[in-house]
């Protein structure tokens, strides 16, 4: 078959963007065969590319020529089509397209390039088999729907760049290579050719660079930025992806909530959503305490203590033991369980919770009970005021009341850790709320019935205690500001499980986009913090002198923020991960299928980087 070279013909129109009114218009369309039918002297070529699709009639006593080539085309050939265009007859318009009410009669075809058959065909809606989307990923970016994702992707990062630059800050690059710091994952590491035996390391964050931007005076600074963590994967996460990282100086919290509540509306404002109202803000103390979670998903009502509830009394007659919490939820529209139903729930509340002895307390059966009704309406009380509060209706017959009887079970964790039984029932509230409240649409990944529920989450702990090192970690980074009064109290010291840090999420519908804090600007408070994490003094300056040398020059208050531009996109395109917005993502064995990649290297390749190959036992 003979291909056709382009020559002087140039391209007038996209696929996508011809509508009635350029009736009779020659035109030159160019892209790919997305579908042919062949109705004898009649052959219809749908031509796609990324704008859309436009119908093209090839006549074959019009043009003989044209027809024959049209013969020969296939699914995927590149063509260009030099034709009229003209209305489509009536009853014959599609709908469904932007350009269904025209077709393009063609007066010239030309075959720019063929294609073997592909493995699938980008004018399908789904591909079931993963792997083989991401091996031949230049065929899975072709679908429309992937084409919409990073459309709007675009979208989302140019309204954020445009927003913060209108806000003074200045976009500004920081290294990839840099030296391996303590981020909370593993480094990934790069060989130096010139300094054998030493590493580069690949930034986790540009988190130590921005804040040196502060010290250099640049006062707003923001970067749409690479980083890279070498951790398990998930579906919400990959091994390189993509921040909105800021920082700016002199800042109270309320100067970040602004600045990214502001970028956000204008980022949702591209994909047709208005953000409504302001963002609920909450402690993370009051995050755990009702919601069991420090990323809560407030589409579902917040959990109910309803310990004073019960009575020493009711307890022994109930045989819910005495002194522990008692938290109840509801399950918005839920609809009526029968006997069997609950009987199953129960089981699988108690499989849910292994050996930790939790129980249902029916609500319904107790307000079928005459001794029990007070009880059973005092409970739904409770739970009615904690939905008003959070803007859901009153306990109906339709919600599903839950309520959870805790038993010491295995008292060392519930001494431990006192937020044990809110963080599992907070864990049974999400697992309960997709099984029942999913097909009501109250998680709808698109369309008018998606809300979107953002707030704020602030006042984290400063340390995390490792229970296998025995030594107190950084919950969020060693750069994180503690309270002021934490320092002056001397908590520091010698309450590290009660100091609070001046660090802050930004969740939607349950999901964390972003974490930040006000940063340490004084040395000694940064030198404490290293050895409040067990690390000396000289440890600390082999590791951080750098950064501790910078903070003597006058280093201002400072304070930022990052957050996942993957995540943000991933949850407005209705995607359920992150690798249907990161154009060439890795598996969940961090592989990348289209490249074959991550590969052995030659012999004169490690032994340029003084590098050799060790088997692991």
């Amino acid at each position: 078959m003979h291909l056709d070279f382009l020559g002087s013909l140039e391209r007038t129109q996209t696929c996508g963007e011809l509508r009635p009114e350029q009736a009779g218009a020659d035109v030159v369309l160019m892209g790919w065969v997305n579908r042919r039918r062949d109705h004898g002297n009649l052959i219809f070529l749908d031509v796609r590319d990324r704008t859309g699709i436009t119908q093209v009639v090839l006549d074959k006593e019009l043009d003989g020529a044209a027809h024959a080539k049209g013969e020969a085309a296939r699914p995927e050939y590149v063509v260009a089509v030099k034709g009229t265009v003209r209305l489509r007859g009536a009853g014959l318009e599609n709908p469904n397209m932007l350009t269904g009410a025209i077709e393009v009669v063609a007066t010239e075809l030309l075959l720019l390039n063929d294609a073997k058959t592909p493995p699938f065909s980008p004018a399908e809606d789904a591909i079931a088999n993963e792997e083989v989307r991401l091996k031949y990923r230049y065929l899975d970016l072709r679908r429309e729907e992937m084409q919409r994702n990073f459309a709007l992707r675009s979208r989302v990062a140019m309204a954020i760049r445009n927003y913060l630059v209108d806000e003074g800050f200045l976009e500004i690059e920081t290294p990839f290579m840099t030296r391996s710091t303590p981020e909370g994952a593993r480094d990934y590491l790069v060989p130096s050719r010139v300094h054998a035996g030493n590493f580069y390391a690949l930034p986790q964050s540009p988190q130590i660079f921005k804040q040196i931007l502060m010290i250099s005076g640049f006062d707003r600074y923001f970067q749409i930025a690479r980083c890279f963590r070498d951790e398990d994967l998930r579906a919400d996460r990959q091994p390189e992806f993509t921040q909105i990282d800021l920082e700016t100086t002199f800042p109270k919290q309320e100067t970040i909530f602004r600045i990214v509540e502001g970028f956000l509306r204008a980022a949702f404002a591209t994909a047709g959503v208005t953000i409504q109202g302001g963002f609920v803000r909450m402690t993370y103390d009051e995050a755990i305490r009702r919601y069991g979670i420090d990323k809560p998903d407030m589409r579902l009502p917040a959990m109910v203590d309803l310990t004073e509830v019960l009575t020493p009394e009711l307890r022994t007659t109930l045989k819910v033991e005495q002194g522990l919490p008692v938290i109840g939820f509801t399950v918005p529209k839920a609809g009526v369980l029968s006997g069997t139903q609950k009987r199953a729930l129960v089981e699988e509340i108690r499989g849910s919770f292994g050996d930790c002895g939790l129980d249902f307390l029916d609500v319904a059966r107790l307000r079928t009970n005459e001794a029990f009704q007070p009880l059973a309406e005092a409970i739904a009380a409770k739970l009615n005021a904690e939905q008003i509060v959070f803007g859901g209706n009153n306990f109906t017959t339709d919600d599903l009341a839950i309520v959870i009887t805790p038993k010491l079970g295995t008292p060392e964790t519930w001494n431990y850790d006192p937020q044990w039984i809110p963080k599992k029932v907070g864990a049974l509230r999400l697992e309960l709320g997709k099984k029942f409240a999913d097909k009501h649409g109250l998680f709808a990944k698109t369309g008018t019935a998606r809300d979107y529920k953002f707030l704020w989450v602030t006042d984290f702990p400063m340390y995390e205690w490792d229970e296998a090192a025995g030594v107190w970690q950084a919950a969020h980074h060693p750069f994180t500001s503690p309270h002021e009064d934490d320092i002056t109290s001397g908590r520091l010291v010698h309450d590290k499980g009660a100091v609070r840090a001046l660090a802050y999420d930004i969740v939607l519908n349950g999901t964390e986009l972003g974490s930040g804090s006000i940063r340490i600007h004084r040395k000694d408070v940064q030198a404490e913090i290293f050895r409040s994490l067990g690390m000396s003094d000289e440890e600390a300056k082999e590791r951080f002198g750098f950064f501790l040398d910078a903070l003597e020059y006058g280093t201002p208050p400072h304070g930022g923020i990052a957050l996942g531009l993957d995540r943000i996109v991933m949850i407005l395109a209705g995607a359920t991960s992150l690798r249907e917005v990161i154009a060439f993502p890795k598996t969940a064995k961090a592989i990348d299928l289209m490249v074959d990649a991550p590969t052995p290297v030659s012999e004169a390749q490690m032994r340029e980087l003084s590098l050799r190959t060790v088997t692991r036992s």
